[in-house]
Order: C-alpha cells, then structure tokens, then sequence
C-alpha cells in the first residue's frame, strides 16, 4: 500500500511587540531616515510587523508556534519522530536550531536538523519531510519556519528596514494512506546570490564582511515572479492538476506586488490569495506557515481543499508544494 504524508495540526506565533508603520517612521525619523506610511503601504502592501525582543531568539518563537501545532493534531512531543526547522536566523552558528527547539520542546531522541533555503526554507523543509515519511523513515514530523528578521536588517537602509518582521509558524505531518501533499518542486540558481544576501561571517572570533541583509529589490521582483509561476505550472503537472482546481494560493509573503503578479500569471483573483503580509511583514521561513495557520483558524481555508504553497528566497532560491488539507 502507498504510504503518502498529510498534514494535521498547525501552529504560528508573533511576538508580542507590534510596530505599525506610524511607529517604524517615528523610529526611522530619529536616526534621521526619511519614510512615510503611504510609501511604505503602496510599494509593499505592509502596515504592520512584530519584533522579538532583545532575549527572545527564534527557537523562542519556534516552540511556541510548534506546541500550538501539535496541539491541533492531537499530538504530545514524544509522539514526533523528526523535527525539521527552516531558518536563515538561528539562535547560534551551531548546534542546529532544531536541536535547541526539540531540547526546549521535551522531544528529544528523534533526527532535528536545520535547512537553510532563506524565504524558501519551509517550502524545502516540508518537500524533505514528506520525501521522508513517504520513505518510511519518519511517521510523525514537525516542520517549523522561524524567524527574527529584524536581527539582521539594515535600519539605515529605508529600502529593506521597511519590509521584514519576526514570527514563527509550523505544522505537523503524518503519514497517511489519503494523500496530502501532492506534489512539489525545488529549484535553485547560484547565478543570483549577490541580489538577495548578507555578505558576512564570523572568523577569529570577528565579524567579517557586512552582516547585514542586501537586496537589489528590484531584480528580485523581476526574477521572483517568473519563477514562481514556472514553480507553480510544474507541481500542479505533477500532479495531473490545473489552476481551475486550486482553491487557494499561500504564497510567501514578501511583498503584496509579487503576490499580485503571480496570481496574474497563475490567473487567480486575489481574493483566493492568503494575504497576511499587511500585518506580518515578510517574516522569510515563517511566512508561509504563519500565513496558512492563520487562514486555518480564521476558518477562510477549510479541511479537504487544495492548496498551492509557494516560495522564492536568496540563493536565489524557489519552490511550491501542492497539498489537499
């Protein structure tokens, strides 16, 4: 009999502090950087974001949203055997933030590794955890992206400071006899490493290079839209499935005009887009399962339907899962 993974509880938490555009401007004006509400809104779509306070890493983060996911299944951490993080701000350089999560978690004893795909990181993490229950290597895993962004943005630099926020969001798989994820596709191209990065690393007990996230968002914009729709095409493909049979399109949430423009291509009506980038800003291996666990528990995605997850990151890297809930 056919072994296939699904997924049974999700999870997502947001620190407490939340800075609205009104508050980043008045911060921002005090170290004398220019910026106002309505640029802000009209070339990203966000209002607001969360920011992790000073003590507070992101395996905090992590096993807060990954208790709420295991709650909704049903599930006790003893019950997990593989946990898998997506992270691009771990708590150190090592061990694995997923070790840190599953010691914090009372899940000790079962393989935790992290994955390192930037904005990208859960759609990896997800496609490897299925990959592994489908194998028979796993039963039972925890996949979680978090995120303290604002540890690493340039807040001189009103072009990204603007854009990114801390949370954590998670969602635990199953093996199952129905299938759940359909299908799903990673890509990556080294080409385009320098448009989305931070350029430094720690020698000697020193900082070397710039620590601090790079963008050239424009590039950015003009790859992520093309390869998202390739992404897209090729898991619905995969499948036997066409756009007609999604009924909901979770995309990473970087910026509200991506969104649009791949819901274009994909000739979707936004109004069958999780958008939640308004309020969380882009939140990078978070966004996708803070986004799906907040359609989940608003009742606007609904057990049985077809979801396409997607995702672009540096790298440059890019992928999609195709799932029914």
């Amino acid at each position: 009999m056919r072994r296939y993974s699904r997924i049974t509880g999700t999870g997502s938490y947001l620190p407490p502090r939340r800075l609205t555009n009104a508050d980043l401007v008045a911060e921002l004006g005090r170290r004398g950087i220019e910026t106002s509400d309505a640029w802000i809104v009209e070339r990203t779509g966000i209002h607001a974001r969360h920011f992790a306070a000073p003590e507070v890493n992101s395996s905090d983060l992590g096993v807060e949203a990954a208790r709420k996911a295991l709650q909704a299944a049903g599930l006790q951490p003893a019950d997990i055997d593989l946990i898998i993080v997506a992270t691009s701000t771990p708590d150190m350089v090592f061990p694995a933030m997923a070790c840190i999560l599953q010691n914090k978690l009372g899940a000790n004893g079962c393989p935790a590794f992290d994955v390192q795909a930037v904005c990208t990181g859960f759609i990896y993490a997800l496609s490897i955890a299925d990959a592994m229950i489908r194998s028979g290597a796993a039963k039972r895993a925890l996949v979680v992206g978090a995120e303290v962004f604002s540890r690493i943005v340039d807040f001189n630099d009103r072009t990204t400071c603007v854009l990114f926020g801390d949370g954590a969001g998670a969602v635990v798989l199953e093996a199952s006899k129905v299938p759940g994820i359909l299908s799903s596709e990673l890509c990556a191209d080294g080409r385009y490493v320098d448009i989305l990065c931070v350029p430094g690393n720690v020698a000697g007990g020193q900082v070397l290079g710039d620590p601090l996230l790079r963008m050239d968002g424009q590039a950015v914009f003009k790859l992520a839209v093309g390869v998202l729709e390739k992404a897209a095409h090729a898991v619905l493909a995969k499948a036997g499935l066409t756009q007609a049979d999604v009924d909901w399109l979770i995309p990473h949430q970087a910026n509200i005009r991506i969104m649009q423009g791949t819901a274009r291509k994909l000739r979707m009506r936004m109004d069958k887009v999780v958008v939640t980038v308004d309020q969380h800003g882009n939140t990078s291996a978070a966004s996708i399962p803070l986004a799906l666990d907040h359609a989940v528990h608003t009742g606007q995605v609904c057990k049985g339907q077809t979801l396409l997850l997607e995702a672009v990151g540096g790298g440059f890297t890019w992928g999609a899962v195709l799932l029914k809930l």
